[in-house]
């Protein structure tokens, strides 16, 4: 029985599984999207929506939390300005575990791991157009 086993230790030392969850983390609010095996995926949710949540209120406090965790101040930025604000209706869930197939060198069971409402991109392609076309009227 596993009474009393709050987490999957994904055989790492304590200071290995930190790196890892926060690496990934970054990871997933840098590119919105990570493929990774479903243990990791299950763990890096926890903090990830837990991240989230935090971030629907932009104070001091708050993002000083998240920055223990995130090092990267852009990714702390676009946390707090570009995802946090998509989800102020949403009580949870902001992540979808999308399953992908198993792993051809040890048959782990991959997975995408991504947020539910994805931020706006801007289109490059878009833009040369806007710009080609800015050209040609001047």
């Amino acid at each position: 029985m596993k009474h009393r086993i709050g987490f999957n230790a994904l055989s790492r030392k304590s200071s290995e599984r930190k790196a890892l969850k926060r690496n990934m983390v970054t990871s997933l609010f840098r590119y919105e999207r990570i493929e990774t095996t479903k243990a990791k995926a299950l763990e890096v949710r926890k903090m990830a929506e837990k991240m989230i949540t935090r971030a629907k209120v932009d104070s001091v406090h708050n993002r000083r939390i998240i920055a223990r965790d995130v090092y990267d101040e852009a990714v702390v930025n676009k946390l707090f300005k570009e995802i946090a604000p998509l989800y102020t209706e949403r009580n949870g869930g902001y992540t979808r575990i999308l399953k992908t197939g198993n792993r051809l060198g040890d048959a782990a069971e991959m997975v995408i791991l991504e947020l539910v409402e994805k931020t706006k991109k801007e289109d490059k392609a878009a833009d040369k157009k806007a710009k080609k076309a800015s050209k040609a009227s001047n």
